[in-house]
């Protein structure tokens, strides 16, 4: 059994706290990805798993093992960094092997493992070749094979395709998704990418300053964020948030408790100022910026009394005019108190039963 548990972790450096009270646990088996933004703590934590970094304070668990203070070399543990970290003077197959002989593993059991595990990265043909002779993506594969050959309980990953280009990133990640598919293994990925985060995980664990601001599934996160850092750290554009004060108008005294007021840019609709009034929108008269057409959709960033916002379309017409309105209906607003936190309301307080008639808020 591979669950990871960390109870109470809490990591500083001098007075600085890295990772602050964490408590999370990885499902075994599971593809579980620490995302967020650059200093939040994910590759601090990743390396306390990995026994590389010892916690001030706290616990880590794996299976039914504390493994808090025990060496790195005795967690069952392989760990695939973005450098690769492969000897440059040894073949493919003498990289994937090292390990082995450090383990006094027989040649005839090393050669049956380095067969094995080469075929199911795609190495055969390159096992006789030194690491300047091989691809990116064949150097990061070499990598992956000499964690494999050890049959850890726990494939530790910090940011490995960052050193790829885009195309060989995406090839790199269905690979990955395979590889986990095949292996049942559990696999702990650190990226900054959340596109990443959001194709390769089963579970996403979002940080900040040290601190968990949710942990769920990908769907769940982007479709029903916690907070506001959440919202803004998930989608391509994120989460619009406007003040609440730019809406007093369209919002009911219900609402009193909302300082914060989400949309996604593929909620929202751009239409023409002679189309007629949606009564179940919010409505901003807008001024559209820019427009960065992507094939099938088309990002346009526009400007009203908000502030500046992003609306994904999937129509591609040209616009006659950069003067427009955005309609949001009710029912895709989110809402957020004083403290950014997510604010749900029921059904029967839904924004939509509240609004009568449609609003047009202020002017470009």
């Amino acid at each position: 059994m591979a669950e990871i548990r960390l109870v109470n972790i809490v990591k500083k450096f001098d007075e600085d706290t890295v990772v602050n009270n964490l408590n999370l646990t990885i499902e075994d088996g599971s593809f579980t990805v620490i995302v967020g933004p650059s200093g939040c703590g994910k590759s601090t934590t990743l390396r306390m798993i990995a026994g590389l970094e010892t916690p001030t304070s706290g616990e880590i668990w794996i299976g039914d093992d504390c493994v808090t203070n025990l060496e790195p070399g005795k967690r069952n543990i392989a760990m695939v960094f973005q450098n690769y970290a492969l000897y440059p003077t040894m073949t493919v197959r003498k990289n994937i092997e090292f390990g082995l002989v450090n383990k006094k593993v027989p040649k005839a059991e090393r050669e049956s493992l380095i067969q094995e595990i080469s075929d199911i990265v795609g190495l055969t043909d390159h096992l006789d070749k030194k690491p300047h002779q091989l691809s990116g993506g064949q150097r990061q594969r070499v990598a992956l094979a000499r964690a494999m050959v050890k049959k850890p309980k726990v494939f530790i990953l910090d940011e490995p395709l960052s050193n790829l280009d885009a195309k060989l990133r995406g090839q790199m990640r269905r690979e990955l998704i395979q590889l986990h598919k095949r292996l049942g293994t559990t696999f702990v990925y650190v990226t900054h990418d959340q596109v990443e985060a959001m194709s390769m995980g089963d579970q996403i664990i979002l940080l900040d300053k040290g601190v968990t601001q949710q942990m769920d599934s990908p769907m769940n996160m982007y479709h029903d964020p916690n907070n506001v850092f959440t919202a803004e750290f998930i989608g391509t554009p994120p989460m619009n948030i406007l003040d609440r004060v730019h809406l007093n108008t369209v919002l009911p005294t219900l609402f009193e408790n909302v300082k914060y007021v989400g949309f996604k840019p593929e909620h929202a609709e751009i239409i023409g100022e002679t189309e007629e009034r949606r009564t179940d929108h919010v409505v901003l008269q807008s001024e559209i910026l820019t427009t960065e057409t992507l094939g099938a959709e088309t990002i346009y960033t526009v400007s009203n009394v908000a502030g500046m916002m992003n609306v994904k379309s999937f129509d591609n017409r040209i616009m006659e005019s950069n003067v427009v309105q955005i309609a949001i209906p009710y029912e895709k607003l989110y809402f957020f108190d004083e403290q950014k936190e997510r604010i749900r309301f029921s059904e029967k307080d839904s924004a939509v039963s509240q609004q009568p008639k449609p609003v047009i808020v202020g002017g470009v």
